[in-house]
């Protein structure tokens, strides 16, 4: 024994123990003698009862684990294992830590206890999906927090997906729906959050609504404050960019907080105990209400398709609801080779014969792996063609053209067919999104029964040199039988622009879009001169009239290539949280020369009184389908490439 004496509370101590006992791991190492790690673990052991070593737990924790998963191999004792999961444990619950730190103790703990089967793993996953929600909490503004996120990245990005598919494998399908609900786009679901209606609330008490109100627009101005110093979400170091950002974190803390006694305040109310709790499959299945949603959880545990369907359309088809399609072994690896091969081929350029082949190749192998079980089962479950559905992919699958899979196979020849042909598809980021967007615009056309056609904002910027088919684009939309009002180069500022947003129901923006790498609060619309409309500029803004934006514009649904997957943090999506129920954008760059036909099209089919037009629906919810006619139409343009027609895609609706 190297030390036979219990350990002093002191400082010096503590150290010197510390020192000793990573020595003694490294003499094992060196020697293999089991002695020296028995003695490292035994001093480990040691030093966390030494109230002195509060503040390092941590480390003691990770070293003190390292060592037991060194020994077991040796003798395989149990007991190891049961101090290994308990030592887990106590990381993620450790006060003196940053929560980063005990989320990724946390995750590690899932995995290994889910590996092994071991009784803690539900604990396990419901610590780590609490603590990554946590983590936003000390990231006061959007850029703090998507630098959060991105630091968390290779245990954020994977959590929500493994611990949905921990329970279908459990059988728990409706519970893995409210997981993947809960764990992915985070910061939209925050935002989405301080803007919750509180109409019924103000109905019933006028006073505790207007408190909850005035906190929600304090919260939102600081989370979608500006760093100072050209910060890109990290604080400072040190000087006055480390005082804005404690002063800012001090400030957040307060407001939360204040807001969380006031939710408790309000769920105190009769009929009010559900308030601002987390999503229910019961509620989520409202996704579903006007055609099914496919949800693809993309996890390296097991990967699964689920298709959701309204309660009433199960009933009457007698099938339940969700339901689940397994898939091969190899689905993982397959989704991300289809999604490396696609970016690889982008830097031959999307016009080159490179990319168009890798393009074929990706739908044709996406129909082998997605296409082909997902139209099985929509026919089974008695889903019929021509019938609106909704995308809602994770990870790899959502910078993959699900829309257009294809060709699909027929009996009778003929021309190819894509997915497109025998569904109209739409995305959704999650399910909550595409309910709060039917839920804004169901309450505000309720109020116009005979819903009048809705003014446009014409919002474009003709470029001569990159965009000389702008002006034609600009005359298409200025045609369509309905108010248009057009803000054309010097008139398109920033102000004006925002301004027009608030009194149009529908916006199409003719510009260059742009994202920056890393930073996509700053993905922009190009605006005239040297100004620009950013991600950031349009979260923040209230448009309360909004339906339908039509972006014609490069990148506009597209992920930088430091961003996360599962956030959804593009310009599409920001269209969809500031209020347009639909939207339509670019999975890359587009081709200026599509746009008048498109617009055309869309805008033909969009006003049409023909075919399933003829019920007294919304016009946004009609974009869909307008989109899905007018790609039709563009597809038959002769030199018409695959990329070209393949980039658009419509949300929400």
């Amino acid at each position: 024994m190297f030390l036979t004496s219990p350990l002093s509370n002191d400082y010096f101590t503590f150290i010197t123990a510390e020192k000793l006992a990573d020595l003694l791991l490294r003499r094992f190492h060196r020697t293999h003698k089991l002695e020296f790690l028995n003695e490292s673990i035994s001093l480990s052991r040691d030093l966390l009862n030494m109230p002195v070593a509060k503040p390092f737990l941590l480390l003691i924790f990770q070293q003190l684990i390292s060592s037991l998963f060194t020994r077991l191999p040796f003798l395989r004792r149990k007991q190891d294992f049961e101090e290994i999961m308990q030592l887990f444990s106590l990381a993620s619950k450790d006060e003196h830590a940053n929560i980063p730190i005990r989320f990724r103790f946390s995750c590690e703990w899932a995995q290994v206890s889910r590996r092994a089967r071991h009784r803690s793993v539900l604990f396990a996953y419901q610590s780590s999906m609490s603590l990554m929600q946590a983590s936003l909490v000390f990231a006061p503004n959007l850029d703090t927090q998507h630098f959060r996120l991105v630091s968390m990245r290779e245990s954020y990005e994977s959590l929500p997906l493994d611990y949905a598919s921990y329970q279908i494998e459990k059988g728990q399908v409706e519970k893995a729906i409210e997981i993947l609900e809960q764990g992915r786009a985070l910061i939209w679901s925050e935002m989405r959050g301080l803007r919750t209606s509180i109409e019924r609330l103000h109905r019933m008490n006028p006073s505790l609504a207007e408190r909850f109100a005035c906190v929600n627009k304090e919260l939102e101005g600081l989370t979608t404050s500006i760093s100072p110093l050209g910060l890109g979400g990290a604080p400072g170091e040190g000087g006055e960019g480390m005082d804005w950002f404690g002063h800012l974190v001090v400030k957040q803390r307060k407001l939360m907080e204040e807001r969380d006694e006031l939710v408790s305040e309000i769920q105190a109310l009769p009929s009010f105990h559900n308030f601002l709790n987390l999503p229910q499959f019961e509620n989520l299945r409202l996704a579903a209400s006007r055609g099914p949603v496919i949800v693809i959880n993309h996890s390296r545990c097991r990967s699964d398709i689920i298709i959701i369907t309204a309660a009433a359309a199960a009933t009457a088809l007698h099938q339940p609801s969700p339901s689940l399609i397994t898939t091969p072994d190899d689905f993982y690896d397959r989704a991300n080779r289809l999604r490396d091969h696609l970016v690889d081929a982008r830097k031959a350029g999307l016009d080159s014969k490179e990319y168009d082949d890798a393009l074929t190749f990706v739908l044709t192998e996406l129909y082998d792996l997605v296409g082909r079980p997902v139209l099985e089962r929509l026919c089974a479950l008695g889903i019929e063609e021509q019938s609106h559905v909704w995308w809602c992919p994770t990870s790899v699958f959502c910078s993959l053209p699900l829309h257009a899979i294809g060709p699909i196979p027929s009996e009778q020849g003929g021309a190819k067919r894509y997915f497109s042909d025998l569904y109209i598809p739409s995305y959704t980021p999650t399910l909550s999104a595409l309910i709060e967007s039917r839920n804004k615009l169901g309450s505000f056309n309720k109020q116009k029964p005979k819903l009048p056609k809705p003014s446009i904002l014409l919002m474009a910027q003709p470029d001569d040199e990159s965009l000389p088919g702008a002006w034609d684009e600009m005359k298409v939309v200025q045609a369509v039988r309905t108010k248009v009002t057009s803000l054309i180069s010097e008139d398109a500022t920033r102000r004006t622009v925002l301004e027009g947003l608030r009194d149009h129901q529908f916006a199409h923006f003719v510009c260059h879009g742009s994202l920056k790498s890393g930073k996509p609060f700053d993905a922009s619309f190009k605006l005239h001169g040297r100004e620009r409309l950013t991600l950031r500029d349009i979260v923040r803004s209230q448009i309360p009239n909004a339906e339908f934006a039509f972006l014609s514009a490069c990148h506009t649904a597209e992920l930088t290539d430091k961003s996360i997957t599962d956030e959804a943090l593009h310009l599409t999506a920001a269209m969809q949280y500031c209020g347009f129920g639909s939207v339509v954008g670019t999975m890359w760059a587009m081709a200026d020369m599509d746009g008048r036909d498109l617009a055309k099209h869309f805008y033909k089919s969009m006003f049409s009184n023909s075919g399933t037009r003829e019920r007294e629906v919304g016009y946004y919810e009609r974009s869909g389908e307008a989109l899905r006619d007018a790609v039709k139409k563009l597809r038959r343009k002769k030199r018409m490439t695959l990329e070209r027609w393949v980039n658009f895609v419509h949300y929400g609706g």
